[in-house]
């Protein structure tokens, strides 16, 4: 067995799908060593996890208090002014706690684990939470500023996102890595989110192929396990109150703008709206003050309730396009309608509406927008057979995070530093 050690950086939905991941590999006889923002310390600790931190939380609790960080004007550069500082502390601090038989498993913006691997050749398997971040010629991902068409020849786009790739990305992220590259007595990096970031040894990408199917141009050595439903950070959230709110009448949609930082003002009066035009019951899932000033007899107002336990008993879901919001919405067969702010969001709303499951609002979406999508996926038979049907493929499918555990394991096998006795 082996000693884990899993960096993923970003949102709570960034990393409770390597918490799923992480338990399956502790259950398969590994060590874990997880590797994130100071915020998971007691998630990590919870599942018995060792624990390294990135930063400090001011600094992560900053950033995601930013409102540029959410503004698909500025939320890149934002991104990359927090991550940027993090990564020679980051390769220290992996390489402190690296033994021989250490497994790096990471998250996009884990850089210091691919120097890592470049440094002193540790195993690392590469992680897509989403497929947006795959920067797919073939299929170009989605976005509200910048979207390659997919009407151009293909050998146009190809040329359009290594323009974006060189001309945007790496003069962004560039300078910095690079800077770190030399002291460590490694060559200039190019091409860096579209290739250098995914790990020769494996790429692992955690959304199954009806969502996102496999590209010509994505890393051959690809990997595609599903989605890793975990949404159990708070089991006991499902209360009486709860319960008898869910009990007492027609099935609840259910709001929620993740972990996403809006005009709280504009998004709270939208869903107000919604809710009075299609005269729906709501559980709005936003704590703060303001958000409870929406509580009466049809509307709960909660922090947060697990949402895999919550949706089986909901009518639809409106939500910010988070990858694990929407995996979710799917696994429970209920309609979506998405409303991306910044990110990957845009991607991943687009491909719930191709999937025939709900459909995407950009943001700032209306409460007239919302509502009138609202009364469209709730009474379309067509959007109910396909939800239907992709509950029915995610229920039949293996379990993502087995299927993962199990991948990990065998990139490091074949590199000859793990033996691996099968475990059923």
């Amino acid at each position: 067995m082996a000693q884990i050690v899993i960096t993923a950086i970003g949102s709570a939905g960034d990393v409770h799908p390597f918490i799923g991941i992480a338990r399956t590999l502790a259950e398969r006889g590994h060590r874990i060593v997880f590797c994130t923002h100071p915020q998971f310390a007691a998630l990590a600790a919870q599942h018995g996890f060792a624990f390294v931190p990135i930063g400090t939380w001011d600094e992560y609790a900053r950033a995601i208090a930013s409102p540029a960080l959410w503004n698909r004007r500025t939320s890149f550069r934002t991104l990359w002014t927090v991550i940027a500082p993090t990564i020679r502390p980051h390769f220290d601090a992996l390489a402190a706690i690296a033994t021989s038989d250490t497994i790096l498993v990471g998250s996009l913006w884990a850089f210091a684990a691919r120097l890592m691997q470049e440094v002193h050749g540790t195993p690392y398997v590469s992680v897509q939470v989403s497929p947006s971040t795959l920067l797919s010629a073939s299929a170009p991902p989605t976005h509200k500023r910048l979207t390659v068409p997919m009407w151009l020849p293909l050998s146009v786009r190809a040329k359009c996102m290594e323009m974006i790739e060189k001309g945007v990305l790496d003069k962004a992220c560039g300078p910095a890595l690079n800077d770190v590259r030399e002291k460590l007595g490694l060559a200039p990096a190019n091409r860096i989110l579209g290739q250098w970031l995914h790990s020769p040894d494996g790429v692992l990408c955690l959304f199954p192929d009806w969502f996102a199917p496999a590209q010509p141009d994505w890393p051959r050595n690809h990997f595609m396990a599903g989605f890793p439903l975990f949404n159990d950070v708070a089991p006991n959230a499902f209360d009486d109150e709860l319960r008898a709110f869910v009990a007492s009448g027609e099935r609840p949609v259910v709001f929620t703008p993740g972990s996403s930082l809006i005009d709280e003002r504009i998004y709270l009066s939208a869903v107000d709206e919604a809710v009075r035009r299609t005269g729906a019951r709501a559980i709005v899932l936003a704590g703060t003050s303001a958000a409870r000033a929406l509580a009466r007899r049809d509307v709960l107002v909660r922090d947060f309730v697990p949402l895999r336990m919550l949706l089986p008993h909901c009518a639809a879901m409106v939500h910010h396009g988070g990858i694990g919001t929407a995996a979710l919405a799917y696994a429970a067969g209920v309609p979506q309608v998405v409303t991306p702010f910044a990110h990957d969001q845009f991607d991943n709303a687009q491909r719930v509406a191709k999937s025939g499951c709900g459909l995407r609002i950009d943001s700032p979406a209306s409460g007239k927008a919302q509502a009138a999508a609202l009364m469209r996926v709730t009474t379309d038979k067509l959007v109910t057979a396909r939800c239907t049907l992709v509950k029915r493929l995610i229920d039949a499918a293996p379990d993502a995070c087995e299927a993962a555990a199990r991948y990990i394991e065998r990139c490091a096998d074949q590199r000859g530093d793990l033996s691996i006795r099968s475990v059923a």
